[in-house]
């Protein structure tokens, strides 16, 4: 059974599954679709292009698919997509998307602490943790997995890999790879993210593996593409988390830290 709060304003066109709650002065736009079982706080904007799936819950104060902030932006008809199980707490932004991508994604079960910002067009996997006051330019992709330390700022086009953790308070300028701690200014690669992998019960023989991969590429004599190649070269490297590395850095436009 949906629970609507008196002052809460909802737009009548807007889709809204059973047992929703939508706590006092928040305002949920048309053009917006909510899941079944969401809690929704007070005082949150919810406007026209929202997508949140089943379960989440959107704490006070949060806006959630505003416009752009991006010159270019034209007022296309865009979205802001947010899978299942996902938590938002206080002040968050989302912005939707614009005509390069058309969406602005969160995936599924990721928490964003208070004051996160996630700028337009930027896709954001499963399980990503962010904590207060990270902040997203636009076009930022965050694979599965990734922890992101307080007040984090990450540059536009910048990607980060899968199961990655990145310091409280550092800036991101280039590509952070799979698996890995980053920290310090300059950001830089402080070796596998053990713990996460353990928790995440990777095999002791595929945390090793990774290490002999990631000292070439960090550690050794050879240029990153050298790297690279020598490890292709090496059957008992060529795992396919090590091949995700790979693909990652082979796919980096922005080069890595």
């Amino acid at each position: 059974m949906r629970q609507i709060h008196p002052t809460a304003i909802v737009d009548p066109t807007a889709r809204i599954d059973e047992n929703v709650t939508i706590g006092a002065y928040s305002i949920i736009s048309d053009n917006v679709e909510i899941g079944d079982g969401c809690w929704i706080g007070n005082q949150v904007m919810i406007l026209p292009g929202a997508r949140i799936g089943r379960e989440c819950k959107i704490f006070h104060h949060a806006v959630i698919a505003e416009i752009p902030q991006d010159l270019k932006f034209a007022g296309e008809e865009t979205t802001a997509e947010i899978g299942n199980r996902t938590v938002i707490r206080e002040f968050v932004t989302i912005n939707r998307g614009t005509s390069q991508h058309w969406k602005t994604i969160i995936g599924s079960d990721c928490l964003l602490m208070a004051y996160v910002h996630v700028a337009h067009d930027c896709i954001i996997g499963n399980h990503v943790i962010m904590a207060n006051a990270v902040n997203l330019a636009g076009h930022v992709e965050i694979e599965d997995w990734v922890i992101m330390g307080g007040m984090v700022g990450v540059q536009q086009f910048s990607r980060i890999g899968q199961h990655s953790i990145v310091g409280g308070q550092y800036r991101v300028p280039k590509d952070v790879p799979p698996y890995i701690m980053a920290a310090r200014e300059p950001l830089s690669f402080e070796g596998l993210n053990r713990v996460g992998l353990k928790r995440r019960n990777f095999p002791p023989e595929t945390i090793l593996t990774l290490k002999r991969a990631y000292n070439l590429i960090y550690h050794s004599k050879y240029n990153v593409s050298d790297a690279i190649r020598k490890i292709e070269e090496t059957p008992e490297l060529m795992i396919p988390e090590v091949v995700n590395v790979i693909e990652f850095i082979k796919k980096s436009s922005r080069g890595i830290i």
